[in-house]
């Protein structure tokens, strides 16, 4: 069995006061109303166009995870992805608008939220009330490919001297970067594309979204106990530790699968190993990771990504509630194995 130190612990463990974000590290950087956001790429590649991008952990996970955080009125422009894109509303009030002129229908979340937005449409978020928020960003694939950006912001980028090439590398004339001999640049989509890339009905789209209302604990959750609650929020299908598809499901395969934690004060859970990639990102309150050689103490932004195979439990030593996001890095999980049946066998 992997031994794992403290220090090595401590390098997966991502702070939030630590992160690390880009102004410029997408082609709409400089357009007004989108000039004021900071992109983070905490685990995995993830899609910005400029390499001075800081990626925090790039080892592959089977999916992405990054964040954007905005002052209030700013705005992540139309854009439409090849992989999922699922929201964790971690601070402040936002609305999600649909359409490539952002006039398709739209979807106010608050903080806690999950939403998930299907691929190949455009989507754009805005920062709706005063202060700035935090939006964490859950990406399918360790490749989710490049963003399909819509017409506009293609002639605002120009307009402020910020060029796409193909391939997804962003140029920035401003600072008398230029476009390579032999370089193609990214043409807007045409009409054909465009079509592809319609929106699907609000009805629909009102299925990918759950407040943090909504979300219920699964009793048949290996996890569940005094104390402590797992609730199932993506789910392609059903999963081999006692949670059914959903209750978020698309047409399109996540590739993963997103819960929430809630361990209330003095709540525990057990040492156990998981088969899979996981990472928690701590919502609210104080979280602690502990494993044979030691532990960390979480609190609200950190992200943590856990070894395949490590056996680990967690415990709110708070008085509080503690939150956490779990992501899964497969679309059925198996069930969790815990120390004690380890050490029977």
């Amino acid at each position: 069995m992997t031994k794992w130190t403290q220090t090595e612990m401590e390098k997966r463990l991502v702070r939030y006061a630590d992160l690390k974000g880009l102004r410029n590290a997408f082609i709409d950087a400089r357009t007004p109303g989108s000039d004021r956001k900071e992109n983070f790429t905490i685990i995995g590649p993830g899609v910005s166009e400029n390499k001075a991008q800081v990626v925090h952990i790039p080892e592959a996970h089977g999916f992405n995870f990054g964040a954007a955080r905005q002052p209030f009125g700013c705005t992540n422009s139309q854009h439409s992805h090849l992989t999922a894109e699922t929201f964790l509303v971690h601070t402040g009030k936002w609305r999600f608008v649909f359409g490539a002129n952002k006039d398709e229908g739209y979807l106010d979340v608050e903080p806690g939220d999950v939403a998930t937005v299907p691929t190949h449409m455009f989507r754009g978020f805005e920062k709706r009330d005063e202060g700035t928020g935090f939006l964490a960003v859950v990406l399918g694939h360790d490749d989710p490919g490049k963003v399909v950006w819509a017409p506009s912001v293609f002639k605002m980028a120009e307009d402020f001297g910020l060029k796409l090439l193909k391939g997804g590398k962003l140029v920035d004339t401003t600072l008398g970067e230029t476009v390579p001999e032999g370089a193609e640049l990214e043409l807007p989509p045409d009409a054909a594309k465009m079509a592809e890339l319609a929106t699907p009905p609000m009805e629909e789209l009102a299925k990918y979204y759950l407040p943090h209302a909504k979300m219920a604990g699964n009793p048949n959750s290996p996890l569940a106990g005094e104390g402590v609650e797992e609730a199932a929020l993506i789910g392609d299908v059903e999963a081999a530790d006692g949670f059914a598809a959903g209750p978020i499901v698309g047409h399109w395969q996540h590739g993963f699968a997103l819960r929430r934690l809630k361990l209330e004060t003095g709540a525990s859970i057990a040492p156990h190993s998981r088969s899979e990639q996981e990472v928690v990102f701590v919502q609210s309150g104080t979280l602690e990771f502990n494993w044979e050689e030691g532990k960390l103490i979480l609190g609200a932004g950190d992200t943590l990504t856990v070894p395949v195979g490590l056996v680990h439990g967690f415990r709110n030593p708070a008085s509080a509630d503690a939150i956490a996001f779990v992501i899964r890095g497969s679309a059925a999980p198996a069930a969790p194995q815990f120390a004690t049946a380890q050490a029977a066998e």
